[in-house]
């Protein structure tokens, strides 16, 4: 199976970078602008400091978006192009997307569980959750080293159930498109937050998951559907609430520097 043309590559990338950037940008909006018709959780006044913290935020995931294009994309483009078998036309991409995207999901549910469960693994994750806030910039906040293991890791599924390149890129963009909206800073209707919690991760299940308690940080690993969290008993053992501190317990914020040097130097 040959590799990708770069022109597809090129236009498989822009679509999905601008699919993410205006998901963000709408979802920013909606968390400072109309407020009243979500009332989000929102902590009052946007300072220096908080201007501060989206600059680690956003300064991270800059880092990540240089480094990509070296091990990231290479990694995954090599995978996609060399699977281990050859798939039925019936499975093709399209075809076969929705049982790719169950079987990502269920994949990402496990490596996310190995991250906080792995202490290798937690010390790059770790990064994630010293955020001491929670907003849609938050689920660009990942340590480089994580991006990278997890590509890594993720090209072993790719090659083993011969998963199309077509399939990872829809797949990551609605992980993206699915992060952003569960760290967002809202609150939605009871009506509608319940029978969502059934089926997706959402903005009150993932904030949880950021609770500055530990025993409520290992839980809810879902990143799209929430049924891997009921079936493998890691859902939430309490509920949202509007003062529930959101951090790393027993640990601080720190400058972006030292948030990239965290994972090599901690003892």
């Amino acid at each position: 199976m040959h590799a990708a043309p770069a022109g597809w590559l090129a236009v498989i990338l822009y679509g999905k970078s601008t699919a993410v950037v205006v998901w963000l940008i709408a979802i920013v909006l909606i968390e400072n602008r109309w407020a009243s018709a979500i009332v989000p959780l929102r902590i009052a006044g946007y300072g220096g400091a908080w201007f501060a913290r989206w600059g680690r935020n956003l300064g991270l995931c800059a880092l990540n978006a240089g480094l990509a294009p070296l091990v990231a994309l290479p990694v995954t483009f090599y995978a996609a192009a060399h699977p281990w078998w050859m798939r039925p036309a019936f499975l093709a991409f399209p075809y076969g997307l929705p049982i790719d995207l169950l079987v990502l999901d269920f994949w990402i549910y496990w490596w996310h569980r190995a991250n906080h469960e792995w202490p290798l693994l937690w010390r790059f994750h770790e990064v994630h959750h010293r955020d001491r806030h929670l907003d849609a910039t938050s689920a660009l906040r990942f340590h480089f080293g994580e991006v990278m293991i997890s590509a890594c890791v993720r090209a072993l599924v790719i090659v083993t159930l011969a998963i199309p390149l077509g399939s990872v890129v829809v797949f990551e963009t609605l992980v993206l498109a699915a992060a952003i909206f569960h760290h967002s800073n809202w609150r939605l209707p009871e009506r509608v937050e319940r029978p969502l919690s059934r089926c997706i991760i959402t903005p009150s299940l993932h904030w949880v998951h950021h609770h500055r308690a530990q025993s409520d940080t290992d839980s809810i690993y879902g990143t799209i559907l929430s049924i891997w969290d009921r079936w493998f008993d890691s859902g939430p053992h309490i509920n949202r609430r509007r003062a529930m501190p959101i951090g790393v317990e027993g640990e601080e914020e720190l400058s972006l520097l030292r948030l990239i040097a965290l994972p090599f130097y901690r003892g």
